[in-house]
């Protein structure tokens, strides 16, 4: 799936909140601080962290993100 980012980043707990991957923020910070999100390959525990154009996100085994 892609993402068309409006802005210059959006926190990656919000991104998963807007795709409708999680039911409730507090449900995002949780798949990311239990290490479920892959950042460009790299585990991201941050829930905060500034996904920016160009990054690839893969949450858990089966949803691969592109940000465009």
């Amino acid at each position: 799936m892609t993402f068309k980012l409006e802005d210059d980043y959006i926190e990656l707990f919000k991104l998963l909140k807007v795709l409708d991957l999680v039911n409730t923020g507090g449900q995002a910070k949780m798949i990311v601080a239990d290490g479920y999100v892959f950042r460009n390959g790299v585990v991201e525990t941050r829930k905060r962290a500034k996904i920016i154009v160009g990054d690839t996100l893969v949450v858990g085994d089966d949803v691969t993100i592109e940000v465009v």
